[in-house]
Formats: C-alpha cells, structure tokens, sequence
C-alpha cells in the first residue's frame, strides 16, 4: 500500500472518530444533565452514520466518545511544542503552542461544561490529560537537553493541570474573559 493511500485511510479513520465524538457529544448535550446515561450506543451510531459495530471498533464507553475531542486535542500537545522554533524559549513556545491547539478553535462551552460537571465524564478527560503529559515531557525534554531530568515530567504534568484549571475558570458563571486569555493566564503561573 502506498504513503497516498495508507494517509487516505488514517484520514478517514480520523473523521469517522470525530463524528461518532461529535454525534456523541451533541446527544448527551441534548439529553441535559443526566444525558450520559440517557445516550445509548445505537443513536451516537445512527446520529454519527455509522454502525454500531464501527463505534465500537473506535471506543469502549460513552463517556471515551463523548471525551475524544479533548483526548486527541491534548495528545497533540507534545507535537504542538515540536513545531515551534526550536531557538524560542520554553516558555514562550508552551504558551503559544497550548493557546494556537486549545483556543483555535475556542472550546464548546455545552460540551466543556457537560464534561467536566459529569464524574465520569471528568474522569474520562483526566485520563487524557494524564495520557497527554508523556509526548509533551518528551518535547520538552528534547527542547531543554534534560532526557534524564525530573524536569520534563513535572513541567508537563504543571502544563496539563494548568490547562485544566483554566477551563474550570473559564466555564465559571459570569466570567467574561475568553479562554485565550485565561489560558495565557494559567499557563504563566506554570512559567513565573
């Protein structure tokens, strides 16, 4: 098989797992407070155009559906900090990277805030998180020469926290500021 066609068949792949996460979101968004247990697989699959078999090809649960956005967003961090010049300091490449993948676009607030006031749901997005901290450690342990150092694993989990705080706040009623800037926020905590 060729690069075109191997491409062409991950790129498919990519969008039939968006759509099932958007259809799965989009459900239990509807649905209301206690949607999760009200979205059954068979309507994220018919909403989505697929099979109930396909969505189970692509997640275990619900709730891992309904959180892929936000897992393949934060496994996309390390790379983020990749593309950055390698001659920006640390500080400045993080904050840029974070801010261009979490706020490019903004963040749906339904859904954010669906996630995180659902324990399951929250659960499901730390684990990303968590999941997320071991390519970006390897950036920056690449970006800073400290491969043997406890420094890019404690700054990654800092960065992945920070990212997490700035959402709550963000989702707080009232509160104005646009993600960008309460990210940029967080995230400067992280580098004083």
């Amino acid at each position: 098989m060729n690069d075109d066609a191997m491409d062409l068949r991950a790129r498919n792949s990519q969008a039939t797992r968006e759509a099932i996460s958007h259809a799965a979101l989009r459900l239990a968004i509807e649905q209301g407070p206690h949607g999760l247990a009200l979205v059954r697989v068979h309507d994220i699959a018919t909403a989505a155009g697929v099979s109930p078999r396909t969505y189970n090809n692509y997640f275990s649960s619900r709730a891992e559906a309904i959180c892929a956005f936000q897992a393949d967003q934060s496994r996309r961090v390390g790379q983020a900090l990749r593309s950055r010049p390698a001659d920006e300091p640390l500080d400045q490449a993080v904050i840029a990277a974070v801010i261009e993948l979490y706020t490019n676009p903004e963040p749906d607030r339904a859904g954010l805030s669906m996630i995180m006031s659902t324990p399951e749901l929250e659960g499901e997005a730390l684990k990303a998180f968590s999941m997320a901290e071991g390519p970006l450690a390897e950036a920056i342990a690449t970006r800073t020469g400290t491969e043997r150092d406890l420094f890019p694993a404690v700054m990654a989990a800092a960065i992945a926290g920070a990212i997490r705080v700035a959402g709550r706040r963000w989702l707080e009623p009232g509160n104005p500021e646009p993600f960008a800037a309460i990210l940029r926020h967080a995230l400067s905590c992280v580098f004083p």
